[in-house]
């Protein structure tokens, strides 16, 4: 995989991105478009990943996922997370919806935070049908990347959980420091794989752009996913 093509298409989406932003068009960021994600995905060579995400055993190790709406956010795309509880079959997983498409909403707002706990067949089912946030999105999610790892922070990821849904949502000038920046989906899943120690998980500045970024994560499995 070339990382550094990757990265120079990355700087690039978010310029156009900022640009949008000055413009307020273009982006609502992390939000749902009514157009039904297609996607057409290879699975990932690195078929002993995905078995291990996906085998469930106890005492099998950590694992983290990431779910994936190419279509959302005006197809600037759209995503979610999932980690698994290190020694159970047990996993947890969420998303930052924005259920409004505001740039802004401040932290206590709603902001389509959530988050559930179960089995990894049960997230996925979940995650497909979007099952924990039913009749505010025109399509599911439709693709995932997992990378397996002997071990996991679940304490900091699940404290990161409570973090990023607190938080409030920004895509833009920050109204308390006229800074420009983001709290979004992008930056609610990187934070909480980061505070998982997720292997191989690739740094994304604020203000990225999720359908770039995901495209960036070196050895993880990648399979589409359908209603189940």
């Amino acid at each position: 995989m070339n990382i550094g093509g990757h990265r120079g298409r990355a700087i690039t989406a978010v310029i156009g991105a900022i640009a949008g932003i000055a413009g307020v068009v273009g982006i609502t960021g992390c939000g749902h478009t009514a157009t039904k994600a297609t996607v057409d995905v290879t699975p990932s060579t690195a078929e002993a990943l995905t078995d291990m995400a996906g085998a469930g055993q106890a005492g099998s190790g950590g694992g983290a996922c990431v779910f994936v709406k190419p279509d959302g956010a005006q197809k600037f795309g759209h995503v979610g997370w999932g980690f698994r509880i290190t020694g159970t079959n047990q996993w947890v997983y969420g998303a930052v919806e924005n259920p409004t498409n505001k740039l802004y909403t401040p932290p206590g707002g709603d902001i389509g935070a959530w988050h559930a706990q179960g089995s990894y067949d049960r997230m996925l089912s979940d995650m497909s049908r979007d099952a924990h946030y039913p009749g505010r999105s025109t399509h599911p999610y439709s693709r995932y990347r997992c990378v397996a790892s002997s071990t996991g922070d679940v304490n900091s990821a699940r404290a990161m959980v409570r973090t990023v849904e607190g938080r409030g949502f920004l895509v833009g000038l920050d109204p308390r420091t006229g800074e420009l920046t983001s709290r979004d989906c992008l930056d609610a899943t990187y934070d909480v794989l980061r505070a998982y120690r997720a292997r191989h998980l690739t740094y994304s500045p604020r203000l990225n752009v999720p359908n770039v970024w995901v495209e960036t994560l070196w050895d993880w499995s990648d399979r589409t996913l359908t209603p189940r």
